[in-house]
């Protein structure tokens, strides 16, 4: 007789709290270093289990609605970083069944586009030398999520969207490199309609990010054993947002009929 298949859902890896070398492996004297490419490797194994919990308490959440998937960053100096680790970073993405089927509303060459998970709209952990990072980000390369957005805007107008950053009290909306941002929680529609008149899909990425500083020498609170949960809690806040914004079945704004 076949043995039966295995239905129990495999139990997710234990959140770790971070350590300093975590932060000191990517310092701007070691962040070339392939020495410290072990030490990375565990700070990267550790964002991939803050992303693969909120994968999980996501698909929880919305009752099996929203599937999305997570991968990590490159944590050794390679040739796509400049030979230099800075930054590393888990990512939650559209899963393949909505890559699916956006592929077969815009077409396969088109949606090659959409392999590469800079250009969709994603959910992110990170770790640099002094900070760690929540955050939700559409790279400029991300045109489809962008403009998505652009077109249900000024479909619906702006409340809508102004309720949902000020929902995210502690975060912040900010606009490619600019040195300006906009704090979330306090938005006036005036300050909604100044970011508006610079973003374009395609020129500017767009991020709303909650950044907790962990300056060398005073990173007591960073390396709290609470801290990972914390920051699955504040991709999971991050959610409702995502949702209004990403090109997606129930929000398509630039090919519904």
């Amino acid at each position: 007789m076949c043995p039966q298949p295995d239905l129990e859902p495999k139990p997710l890896p234990a959140l770790a709290p971070f350590e300093e070398g975590d932060f000191h492996a990517l310092s701007e004297g070691l962040s070339r270093d392939p020495q410290y490419n072990d030490r990375r490797l565990v700070a990267r194994r550790k964002l991939g289990t803050i992303a693969q919990a909120a994968v999980a308490r996501i698909a929880e959440d919305s009752g099996g609605e929203l599937e999305l998937a997570q991968r990590t960053s490159l944590h050794q100096p390679h040739a796509f970083n400049h030979m230099r680790v800075r930054r590393l970073w888990a990512y939650i993405c559209r899963g393949k069944a909505e890559k699916t089927r956006l592929k077969r509303v815009i077409g396969a060459e088109l949606a090659k586009d959409l392999d590469a998970a800079y250009r969709n709209a994603y959910l992110c952990v990170a770790l640099e030398a002094e900070a760690l990072e929540v955050s939700l980000r559409i790279h400029k390369d991300a045109w489809y999520d962008g403009q998505n957005l652009l077109n249900r805007l000024k479909a619906e107008g702006l409340e809508g969207w102004r309720a949902q950053l000020n929902r995210l009290d502690g975060f912040r909306l900010r606009m490619d490199d600019w040195k300006g941002e906009w704090p979330c929680g306090r938005l006036g529609v005036d300050r909604i309609e100044e970011y508006l008149r610079y973003y374009k899909p395609g020129d500017h990425s767009l991020t709303v990010e909650c950044r907790f500083p962990a300056p060398a020498g005073a990173r007591g609170a960073v390396l709290s054993a609470d801290v990972p949960e914390g920051m699955v809690e504040e991709l999971a806040r991050l959610v409702p947002l995502y949702r209004f914004m990403v090109w997606s079945a129930e929000s398509d704004h630039l090919f519904s009929r």
